[in-house]
């Protein structure tokens, strides 16, 4: 067979620099160390800044490194490991003290949410934002998504708002007997609001996970939780469980 049109085209080489600045990382620069400059490092490897910049990019892609607001960029720290499923139908953060209520709104949920929870446009429900903290960092946002007819034993007298009025929310869901979760996982760029509580720059590479609580056969909440994609790894085990592994299992394994 001939060489394919694909075997012919070269290695970029940004894609070079990027393994070459991969393996100074590892051997030069301590986890959290600020950089040099683009134009210190592009003098360095002999490179233009521009090839520089898609090699970092790429690093920052991979989670090797990353932007932090007033810092600049510094060398990431190993991704650490955060279960998002279980093999049995619970709620997310049973049992749980890394998720911390933040606050609870009611709104209109967006159209595609809406549907899933098969509410009227523009019908309000409760709005749960909550943030997950690992080892003191910051790896998820999520907001949860529940109609009036899940809670329907919540007082009105309570907290209006605020974590207090989150707890609320979430103390009357644990009620509910679940039958199951559907769940999707997809590379999206962090929201201006994620991004402040997450420490990321908005647009910053992240993974939503979308879960569909099922109860009685009809969807009781939908939760859509933003993670960090330099900071997770996500891995399917033999149970159908999705959870985030560390990456230093990763470098083991290889």
């Amino acid at each position: 067979m001939g060489t394919t049109q694909l075997e012919s085209v070269q290695e970029p080489k940004y894609w070079h620099l990027k393994t070459v600045l991969s393996e100074a990382l590892d051997s030069d620069f301590a986890v959290g160390e600020v950089l040099p400059n683009e134009r210190d490092l592009a003098a360095r490897f002999g490179v233009a800044r521009a090839t520089l910049r898609q090699a970092l990019e790429q690093l920052e892609l991979e989670g090797r490194l990353q932007r932090r607001r007033g810092v600049g960029t510094t060398v990431a720290p190993p991704r650490v490991g955060v279960a998002v499923a279980t093999a049995h139908h619970g709620w997310s953060g049973d049992g749980d003290e890394a998720w911390q209520p933040v606050e609870c709104t009611v709104a209109a949920a967006p159209a595609v949410v809406a549907a899933e929870l098969d509410v009227a446009a523009g019908e309000t429900v409760h709005v749960v934002r909550r943030i997950r903290i690992t080892h003191g960092q910051a790896v998820a946002a999520e907001l949860l998504y529940v109609p009036a007819s899940s809670v329907p034993e919540l007082s009105a007298i309570e907290a209006a708002s605020g974590p207090a009025r989150a707890r609320s929310v979430l103390r009357e869901l644990h009620r509910l007997d679940l039958d199951g979760q559907d769940r999707s996982v997809e590379l999206g760029s962090a929201r201006a609001d994620d991004a402040k509580e997450l420490d990321r720059l908005p647009g910053a590479p992240v993974l939503v996970v979308t879960t569909r609580y099922l109860a009685v056969k009809v969807t009781a909440a939908v939760s859509v939780a933003t993670y960090r994609a330099d900071t997770c790894r996500l891995t399917f085990g033999d149970s159908g469980a999705l959870e985030i592994s560390h990456a230093e299992q990763e470098r083991k394994a290889s």
